[in-house]
């Protein structure tokens, strides 16, 4: 019996801007890549880059390097990306509607199919190709169209409300832009998205870059050591 490998989290992470990297490579006429050279492009090493395809099996040939219209492709297969991926969200603030109007998300994959909300004044109004519908129409759509990807963009206070709707709906994978913690059964995936968070972790590298030495510079005493 063939035991399955685990991936790491980290690994998973870098695929999609494998994909990026690839796609844009594509569109500038690329037809081959060695590792060292995709590396450089996206700031990544091609021992590391060579380390993360080889969970998913062999791609490239040495001395020859990878094509990129055949990595690409099979990076978007791993990624489920071979398919178009129906959306909802929830919460018709002026977040929600721009994350139901952006019009990135169909050529990577994705597609918002419905935009909900609890607000009277919001109902049937609408944003872009959509009408904002309310909420209680949330699982009856999910189901109908089986939708597996919730959107959260809600105030803190109802954040968990709505996780709880949507898991219930059958929503496998939510995508949470409210600053609060959700609690959700096991198989049911939670990203956070708090840019607040990210803006913290910057600002660490801005109050420590004065205090470093510039690149390149020994430190007194460093031949010593």
């Amino acid at each position: 019996m063939v035991r399955e490998v685990e991936v790491p989290e980290i690994v998973v992470r870098r695929l999609p801007i494998y994909v990026r990297a690839l796609a844009q490579l594509e569109a500038q006429g690329f037809k081959t890549i060695s590792s060292q050279e995709l590396g450089r492009y996206i700031g990544i090493t091609a021992a590391q880059i060579r380390k993360d395809l080889s969970y998913f099996g062999e791609f490239g040939k040495q001395g020859r390097g990878y094509e990129v219209s055949h990595l690409l492709q099979e990076i978007k297969r791993i990624l489920g990306l071979t398919r178009v991926w129906p959306m909802v969200v929830v919460g018709a603030g002026r977040l929600g509607q721009a994350i139901a109007s952006y019009d990135g998300f169909k050529p990577r994959g994705f597609e918002v199919v419905g935009v909900f909300d609890n607000d009277p004044a919001k109902i049937g109004q609408p944003v872009g190709n959509l009408v904002i519908r309310d909420v209680s129409e949330l699982p009856a759509v999910v189901r109908a169209l089986d939708v597996q990807i919730g959107i959260v963009a809600v105030p803190a206070a109802e954040v968990q409300k709505v996780a709880d709707l949507m898991v219930e709906a059958g929503i496998r994978a939510i995508l949470n832009y409210a600053p609060t913690a959700l609690h959700v059964p096991a198989g049911v995936r939670v990203e956070d998205i708090d840019p607040v968070v990210i803006l913290q972790s910057m600002t660490y590298y801005l109050v420590n870059s004065e205090s470093r030495d510039p690149v390149g510079t020994a430190c007194p005493g460093a031949a010593e050591a």
